[in-house]
């Protein structure tokens, strides 16, 4: 019993002598790994950060010597940066994320400043581009070049070479550096953090009648958009498949791109194919994410949509756009219609936004605008003028309601147009007529010509005079409308083969259709 008593206290002095480190210290080394580990966390969540911000994604285009001129040459971009480079290069793969934080604010569809500058890369390193590099003196890398898009195509560059417009880019180590050099060239203040439609580099455009040329951009991206929109809501129905033929019969003739004529004559010939009249047209369509057969044909080329808008474009994300470049395409195919064609020209355009116009109240409101007019149109003239006047009718409803709902675009409201800015003698005076303004018609419709007619594809037809000076191209990228204005020989003769064509298809087309009657009997559009 006395040896028990003795050995617990032995025991308790034992305990009692242990040091109170001892439990701090064991508890602390119980902590440490724990404690490491959200150190080691931390540590690497700090390094994806910087991971992250040292190699974001790829905004600028990788183009080589097979597609180098047809993408500078197919941009709507006003100026193109060329980066020549290698990719076993250690001070390119550095420079790389500068670059990509600029062309983050120019490249793609959620580009800050979509449209203004092209930022693209040519790895020297390949081959295949060795030529292409030669014809730029390319001796360092990386190597920035800066000019028009156009003149890169068939171009070069040669050290003291005079007159030319290729320009080395000569200070842009950091983006900081490349971006404030382009905005010295531009005149511009573009910033890296500059975030989408929270701007101030977004100026009014509609006092300056040369930018229309920068909306056959957007006739485009309107017209593979209105395509997109019929095959997503499954519009192609039994009783629309008329007024959709008709309307792209309007687009093969007159559509003021040559992408988009020829996308449209592909759907008209293959129609039958692509919507046969017997087809069960929703288990068809939802074939294909939905959009059929026909969803795999790109209206306007494989470019477009290009997600953006050029001369449409809002200050607000939510105003323009697509409403925009729509009126421009109606505006531009008006005046490129003929007088036998003008009456056809407007039911198939009624016909259309009556039946795939998918925005109801607008809908409701051109259906009765149409349904108003109360005889035919036989000439040009009166349908361009026609829809111009109805152009203004819808702009004076939205903007008083936008005016008290507030919804409008501040830096573009809606207006009677076009502006003294634009067409000084297109006004007589402004105590009576349409809107207190007496219109000399005459006057509009030589505007009307002119302006959706030669400006809205002076930016194509520079384009192909630049090639056709260089590589011996001798047709135009845009059809010119053959009554709005005398046209050149030559392009008279561009004009004849096209037709040439355009007719061998046609009789193609109708050799497809015998047993069908696409031509129905029109309609009044009181009883759409």
């Amino acid at each position: 019993m006395s040896q028990l008593l003795v050995l617990n206290l032995v025991l308790c002095l034992l305990l009692f002598s242990i040091p109170k480190t001892t439990s701090s210290s064991s508890s602390s080394s119980l902590a440490s790994p724990s404690r490491s580990l959200l150190r080691s966390i931390e540590d690497n969540n700090k390094n994806d950060n910087v991971v992250a911000d040292l190699h974001p994604h790829d905004y600028a285009v990788d183009i080589n010597v097979t597609n180098f001129d047809a993408v500078l040459r197919d941009t709507p971009a006003t100026f193109a940066v060329v980066e020549f480079f290698a990719h076993w290069c250690p001070a390119c793969r550095n420079y790389k994320p500068h670059y990509e934080r600029v062309a983050r604010l120019f490249n793609g569809p959620g580009a800050v400043h979509p449209g203004i500058i092209l930022m693209t890369r040519v790895d020297c390193a390949l081959k295949v581009n060795s030529k292409l590099c030669d014809k730029f003196s390319v001796d360092h890398y990386p190597m920035l070049f800066w000019a028009p898009p156009s003149k890169f195509v068939s171009g070069g560059w040669k050290p003291k070479q005079e007159k030319n417009e290729i320009r080395i880019i000569d200070d842009a180590r950091t983006a900081d550096r490349l971006l404030n050099w382009i905005n010295k060239q531009m005149g511009s203040s573009f910033g890296l953090d500059d975030e989408k439609f929270e701007n101030e580099h977004l100026s009014s455009n509609v006092s300056d009648p040369g930018q229309i040329a920068r909306a056959v951009y957007d006739v485009e991206e309107a017209t593979s958009t209105t395509f997109d929109i019929i095959l997503e809501h499954k519009m192609i129905k039994s009783e629309t498949r008329g007024s959709l033929i008709k309307f792209l019969q309007i687009l093969v003739a007159h559509h003021p791109s040559k992408r988009c004529r020829m996308g449209s004559a592909e759907v008209l010939v293959n129609f039958d194919e692509l919507c046969p009249l017997d087809m069960d047209l929703t288990s068809k369509q939802e074939n294909n994410d939905g959009k059929g057969a026909l969803g795999n044909i790109q209206i306007c080329g494989k470019e477009v949509p290009r997600g953006y808008w050029m001369f449409c474009r809002g200050s607000k994300n939510d105003t323009r756009g697509f409403s925009c470049g729509l009126w421009v395409l109606l505006h531009s195919l008006s005046v490129r219609v003929e007088d036998g064609e003008s009456q056809f020209a407007f039911q198939a355009i009624c016909e259309f936004v009556h039946n795939f116009f998918i925005c109801e109240e607008c809908r409701q409101h051109f259906y009765e605008m149409c349904s108003s007019v109360s005889g035919p149109f036989n000439n040009t003239r009166d349908f361009a003028l026609w829809l111009w006047s109805s152009h203004n009718k819808v702009n004076e409803r939205l903007s008083k309601e936008e005016a008290t709902l507030r919804t409008g675009d501040p830096k573009f409201p809606k207006m009677i147009w076009p502006s003294k800015q634009l067409c000084s003698s297109c006004r007589q005076s402004q105590s009576q007529g349409n809107n207190g303004i007496q219109w000399d018609q005459d006057e509009v419709f030589k505007f009307l010509t002119d302006y959706y007619g030669k400006k809205l594809v002076s930016i194509y037809k520079d384009k192909n005079n630049h090639e056709s000076d260089k590589s011996g191209a001798a047709l135009d990228d845009l059809v010119v409308s053959t009554n709005a204005f005398v046209v050149p020989l030559g392009a008279a003769l561009a004009i004849a083969v096209a037709s040439c064509a355009f007719g061998a298809l046609a009789c193609y087309w109708r050799s497809q259709q015998k047993s069908r009657k696409y031509f129905h009997q029109l309609h009044s559009y009181k009883e759409i």
